[in-house]
Formats: C-alpha cells, structure tokens, sequence
C-alpha cells in the first residue's frame, strides 16, 4: 500500500472518530453509570452523585458530537448505511439524552414532592443511553444482519453494556466520595464487576463467530500470539479491580482510583481489540475507509477544521478536569 495523503487522509478521519468514540464511551460512560447507579442510594446521597458528574457531564458529550460529526462529514456513504440501519436505537439514544439532560435541571429546581420523579427519569434516560448504544455496538459488529443470532447478539450487549457503564460509574464514586456512599459504591463495584466480566468474555467468544472476517484476524498464527497481550491485560486489569474492590483499607489508603483506572483500562484494550478486528473496514465486510471517505479535497479542508478543533477539545477537556478534581462536595444553590 501506498501512503500518499489521498490513502492517509481516510486513516486519520478514521482515527479521530475512533478517539472521540473512545473518549465519549469513557468519559461519558461514567456518568451514565452514576445515573444507572442513582436509584439504589438514599435520598440525601444523591445529590452528591449528581455533584460528582455536575461539572463534567455536558463536555463529556462533545466527544459524542465530534466523533458523528467526522462520521458524517468525512465517510458520508458509512454515515448513510449506520444511522439508516441503526434509526431506531439512536432515537432512543437521544431521547435518553433529553431526558437525562432535562431532569439533571429540573431536579434542583423541583419541590421535595417532585424530585425524586426527576431522579428517577434520570435513571431512565441512563439506562435508555446505556442499552441503545450497547444495540447498536452489536448491531455494528455483526455488519446489520437482522437474522436470529445477530438480533441476539445485540440484545446481549444491550443488556449487558449497562452493567459496564455501572462499574465505571462505581469506580468514579469510590475516587470522588468518601463515607458511607464510597462503601456502598465499592459495594456496588463488586455487584456489577462479575456481570461485566462475564459479559466480555461472551462478546469476545461470541464476535468471532458471528464474522468470519473477525474470526480469521484473531485466530490465524502467528497473529493469535501477537494478539494474545490484550486478553491477558484485560484480566489483569480485571483482577485489580477485583482485588481492590475486596479491600477496605486498600481504599481508605488511597487507592480507590486504581478501580476506575482498571475500568477504563478495559475498555481501552476493548477498543483496540475492535480497530484490529474491523480494519481496513468502517462497515464490517462492507465498506473500506477509502470506499465511504470524501473527495480528497474535501478531506483536506476539513483536516484544516478538525487541526484547529480536536486540539481545542482536548485543551478545555483537561483543564476542566484539573480544576474541578478532587472529592465530591454537597450541591448548593444560592437565593
């Protein structure tokens, strides 16, 4: 292959879609599992929950913008085929995010009598986000197959993509919380750690089987042994968590973070596993990059958009993170 700029443009379009995707799926991947987590804490630890995702949750979903703005822009024929194949799940995405977005500010502004309404369509729009996505990730990895064991495959992870989410969620609340409601978020990390293992696992076994091109990725020599690092780390990263969440005084000596870092760890590994598996395609078995991209000299004036704002993004997402960490404190408003 020749990797002139027309053949390295597509690639790293494809790159910044995948690091938005990645940091969304992180980034925002806690605060829906704060939300998932949200209705099995008592009244007054809520908002501290609320206060621990406050300044965050909106800049966390820019990354979501970015990575379907790029999506559309640059690969405009795999932007067509996915949303048109995946219609439905992202409606309720967004109503997922709607609900989320309106009852985050109408339950500071509601009366006792009201709130915990709003908690709860909080909750709802979480779970709604959660298991859309998880649809449409299966969706995704069996090229929109609409046959019994591809619908299937997508109700797994549907069903079990929340429970990822949650562990993110209880892995931030152990590093932003201290007392009683970090004991229950560790509580809660061990809950839903075995569950999101186990379902890993099975859409790591499952994947392979449901694409053959996936299938002979992974396990043609020698790249099973060249491969074989990314299963390995994700269980070690699996045992830390296990480890820590199993120690108290693990955690009161400050090691809390290590649980949302394993976490996150995972996913990562997760992320490449799927880039190596789905590459050179956008559209598993069906779409190349270079076959969705743009005209190049449309991909080189959004190169020049995306130079000035990727950057930008990436700025304002540390400094915001650099001010507003550290624990959790109590919401207040003033008259």
């Amino acid at each position: 292959m020749t990797f002139d700029w027309p053949t390295l443009l597509p690639l790293i379009f494809m790159a910044v879609m995948g690091l938005a995707l990645l940091a969304y799926v992180v980034f925002d991947g806690y605060d829906l599992g704060v939300g998932l987590l949200l209705p099995f804490a008592a009244d007054h630890e809520k908002d501290l929950m609320v206060a621990s995702i406050g300044p965050f949750w909106d800049a966390n979903e820019t990354w979501l913008v970015l990575g379907i703005g790029v999506l559309l822009i640059a690969f405009p024929l795999a932007h067509g085929l996915v949303l048109s194949a995946l219609y439905l799940p992202v409606a309720v995405m967004l109503i997922g995010l709607i609900l989320r977005g309106v009852s985050f500010d109408f339950r500071v502004k509601a009366r006792a009598a009201r709130k915990e309404m709003w908690n709860r369509i909080f909750a709802l729009g979480s779970l709604m986000a959660a298991a859309a996505q998880g649809w449409m990730l299966g969706s995704y990895l069996t090229g929109f197959d609409h046959g019994l064991w591809a619908t299937l495959f997508a109700l797994l992870i549907a069903v079990t993509l929340p429970t990822a989410y949650a562990m993110l969620g209880a892995g931030w609340l152990i590093m932003k919380t201290e007392g009683p409601l970090q004991a229950k978020a560790v509580r809660w990390a061990r809950l839903v750690l075995w569950p999101m293992g186990a379902a890993l696992v099975g859409i790591s076994l499952a994947t392979p089987l449901v694409s053959a091109t996936v299938f002979d990725k992974w396990f043609a020599m020698p790249q099973f042994l060249g491969l074989l690092p990314i299963p390995v780390a994700c269980a070690a990263a699996f045992f830390a968590a296990f480890h820590v969440t199993g120690r108290e005084n693990v955690i009161q000596a400050g090691y809390g973070w290590v649980v949302f870092a394993s976490t996150v760890l995972i996913f990562v590994l997760a992320f490449l596993g799927l880039s190596y598996s789905i590459y050179p395609y956008i559209v598993i078995d069906k779409l190349t990059v270079w076959q969705a991209a743009s005209a190049h000299e449309s991909l080189v004036v959004i190169f020049v958009g995306v130079a000035i704002t990727l950057p930008a993004i990436i700025v304002y997402t540390i400094f915001m993170y650099r001010v507003f960490w550290g624990k959790a404190s109590a919401l207040s408003y003033g008259p």
